[in-house]
């Protein structure tokens, strides 16, 4: 909790501000120090709740912009092929069927 502060150490410092601000005043400190620790977590948590939704964000619209782009292609590729598909073949057509020949069964 207190990181690499022992037991001895707080003793010490609670002496300390016993001594200097006196057994009256301490309450007072504590809890003005308390409220101030609280209000520092809240911001700090607010900070990282608003930090962790700005990169959401931006991922959402870098995944939005991949799709948009992928769904182009993809109108493009259709649009190409559609236009493959109505250009008039370049080959030669194949002769018509000699009407004396019978047709052979399939």
């Amino acid at each position: 909790m207190f990181g690499s502060l022992g037991l001895p150490e707080l003793i010490m410092i609670f002496v300390l501000a016993l001594l200097l601000f006196g057994p009256r005043k301490l309450p007072e400190i504590g809890k003005s120090l308390g409220k101030a620790m609280g209000e520092f977590r809240r911001a700090s948590n607010d900070l990282r709740r608003s930090l962790e939704e700005e990169v959401a964000a931006d991922e959402l619209r870098h995944v939005g912009n991949e799709v948009r782009d992928v769904g182009r292609a993809a109108i493009a590729s259709v649009g190409a092929a559609a236009d493959s598909a109505a250009a008039p073949e370049t080959a030669q057509p194949a002769p018509p069927a000699d009407p004396t020949t019978p047709l052979e069964p399939r």
